[in-house]
C-alpha cells in the first residue's frame, strides 16, 4: 500500500403498481437465494432486520409523489432504514417545502429510522452545525458526504482533506453523532506525485477513528479494484470493521468493454462477489447494508421503475442475509 509521510497519530397510486413486482422478485433472484441458503452458519455482521435503501435510487419517485407516499411504500416493502439524499420534494405535493419535523413524523409513523444522510462538501464547510442540527431532528446516527475527500490526488491533497474531516467529525462526535465518507472508484486510485501510494490508504490512515467513519459503496470499491489492482474490498473492513458502520449493497455485472470494468445493475442481478464479500468482512461489527443503483431512475425495469427496481432488490439482499 505503499509508505505515507505521515501517519495517524491521535490515535408508497402505488399498492396497485408496486404490488406486481413480487412476482418478479421471485425471478430475478432464486438463483442469489438458492446462492446464499446456508448463510446464517456463517456469522454474518450485516442484519437481515435493518436492511436499507439510499433515497438518490429512487429520488424520481420522492420529486414527484413526496415523503409522504415513498416513505410508506419502502415501509410496506420491507426497509427499515433510510438514508437521505437531500430533504426536498416537488412543492406542488403540500404547496410548500415539507419540514425537517415532518419528514421525522412520517418516518415514525411508519416504523422507519433515518439512518445517515448524504451532504456536499460545501454544507459541511459552510453549515456544518445547520447538518448536524438535522440529523438530530431526524433521529440519524450518521451524516455524510459522497464527495471525495479532495480534488487534489496528492498525498498532500489528502492529507489536508484528513485533518479538515477530522475537525468536522469531532464536531459531529460532540453532539453524538458520526460523520462518514462514502467512496466512489477514484479513492481507490494512487497519488498523482507518489504512484505506490493509495490515496484511499492516506485518508483512512490519517482520519481521527474516533469521529471519522466510512461508508464503503462495495461496487465502486471492486470498480476500483478492477481499474487499480491490488486490494482486496473486504480486507479494509476486516482490519478495522468499527470504522465502516454502512456498506451500499450495490450489484455490477461484469462488463470488460467498459472502462470501469461493470455495469450497475438490480442487486441479485449481477455478479460482484457479495457471497464472498459478506463473508470476508467477519463477524466483529455490525454494518447496516443500505441498497442503492445509481442509474436513472426511468432506465430501470419496469413495472414499476424505481420502486420495482427498489422491492426486488431488497427481496435479493434479504436471501443473501438470511
Amino acid at each position: 500500500m505503499g509508505h505515507l509521510h505521515k501517519s495517524f497519530d491521535r490515535r408508497n397510486f402505488l399498492r396497485a403498481t408496486v404490488g406486481t413486482t413480487v412476482a418478479l422478485a421471485a425471478a430475478s433472484v432464486t438463483g442469489a437465494t438458492a446462492a446464499t441458503a446456508s448463510a446464517a452458519t456463517r456469522g454474518l455482521s450485516i442484519p437481515k432486520d435493518r436492511i436499507g435503501i439510499q433515497l438518490y435510487s429512487i429520488r424520481d419517485k420522492v420529486s414527484a409523489l413526496g415523503f409522504g407516499v415513498v416513505l410508506p411504500e419502502l415501509a410496506r416493502i420491507g426497509y427499515k432504514e433510510i438514508e437521505f439524499a437531500g430533504y426536498t420534494q416537488n412543492t406542488s405535493i403540500l404547496g410548500r417545502q415539507i419540514t425537517l419535523p415532518e419528514i421525522r413524523r412520517i418516518l415514525d409513523d411508519n416504523g422507519l429510522r433515518a439512518v445517515g444522510s448524504h451532504v456536499g462538501l460545501g454544507n459541511l464547510r459552510n453549515n456544518l452545525q445547520g447538518e448536524l442540527d438535522a440529523a438530530e431532528i431526524l433521529g440519524m446516527p450518521h451524516v455524510g458526504t459522497a464527495n471525495a475527500p479532495s480534488n487534489i490526488n496528492t498525498v498532500a491533497g489528502y492529507l489536508a482533506a484528513a485533518e479538515e474531516f477530522n475537525t468536522w467529525g469531532a464536531a459531529a462526535t460532540a453532539r453524538g453523532l458520526k460523520l462518514y465518507q462514502h467512496n466512489h472508484a477514484g479513492e481507490f486510485a494512487f497519488a498523482t506525485d507518489q504512484p505506490s501510494v493509495r490515496l484511499y490508504d492516506v485518508f483512512l490512515r490519517n482520519t481521527d477513528p474516533r469521529h471519522v467513519y466510512l461508508e464503503m459503496d462495495v461496487y465502486w470499491a471492486y470498480v476500483g479494484q478492477y481499474r487499480w489492482p491490488g486490494f482486496d474490498p473486504a480486507a479494509y473492513v476486516r482490519n478495522q470493521p468499527y470504522r465502516y458502520p454502512l456498506f451500499h449493497m450495490k450489484d455490477g455485472d461484469s462488463n470488460p468493454s467498459k472502462a470501469d470494468g461493470y455495469d450497475i445493475v438490480e442487486f441479485g442481478a449481477g455478479d460482484l462477489p457479495y457471497e464472498k464479500f459478506v463473508r470476508d468482512i467477519g463477524p466483529r461489527e455490525s454494518h447496516i447494508g443500505i441498497w442503492e443503483q445509481d442509474t436513472a431512475p426511468n432506465t430501470q425495469p419496469n413495472p414499476p421503475g424505481s420502486l420495482g427496481a427498489a422491492e426486488r432488490s431488497f427481496t435479493a439482499l434479504k436471501g443473501l442475509l438470511a
